[in-house]
């Protein structure tokens, strides 16, 4: 029997419009001050956020000894009871999402046949490797079984820009941008763009896109 998976819950103090199972990146945990941030701001917007761990990460929060993030099919399976948790308490339309690898992983759950969410919503995809652009993490994308949303930073280097745009991504991806942002979404200083701007904005569009108000 799987165990059920800790949640980390930010939940809205008005109407709920959608609950989000949002998943950690490789090397940052689920209380992390983007995770949080952005958990807080979605909150604020109507989506309840469950935040979670997977468990590599979970050992190194209860051992203090870090190890790198696990194949991608236990990953997954992590997700998967993440989600089966959520499934029993979620308020309104049920979406997953991540930040990074995390993101990742939502997206090659959403191209699973039949996936039981309406869609899902990454912050900082790995489109790949930072300097391998040849590597791309796309061959799913035909599959994807519902919308998704990526929110970019203009100069990732896990997926800038002018490398994105060119891509082939289908009518199920929808693209926001964040001005001059890295792979947190934080822009130069130089820039003249503030970080915390680009991640309301960065929540604005995803509450939006998964109540459904915006766009596809």
């Amino acid at each position: 029997m799987t165990q059920p998976v800790a949640l980390l819950w930010d939940r809205p103090s008005g109407p709920h419009h959608a609950t989000l199972v949002f998943a950690h990146g490789a090397g940052a945990p689920m209380d992390s001050p983007f995770m949080a941030r952005m958990a807080a701001l979605l909150a604020e917007r109507g989506v309840a956020v469950a935040r979670f761990e997977f468990a590599y990460m979970a050992r190194r929060r209860e051992e203090g000894v870090k190890a790198p993030p696990d194949r991608a099919p236990k990953l997954l399976e992590r997700f998967r009871a993440a989600l089966a948790s959520v499934a029993e308490q979620a308020p309104g339309p049920l979406w997953i999402g991540g930040k990074s690898m995390g993101g990742r992983m939502a997206t090659l759950l959403l191209a699973e046949p039949s996936p039981p969410v309406a869609g899902a919503v990454v912050f900082g995809y790995p489109f790949h490797p930072p300097g391998k652009t040849e590597r791309t993490r796309l061959d799913h994308f035909p599959d994807l079984g519902g919308p998704l949303l990526i929110c970019q930073g203009e100069r990732d280097p896990f997926g800038r820009r002018g490398e994105v745009e060119d891509y082939r991504l289908g009518a199920p991806v929808t693209l926001h941008w964040a001005f001059d942002g890295d792979h947190d979404l934080k822009p130069r200083k130089r820039s003249g763009g503030d970080h915390d701007a680009n991640l309301v904005a960065a929540a604005d569009r995803a509450a939006a896109f998964m109540n459904g108000s915006a766009s596809r």
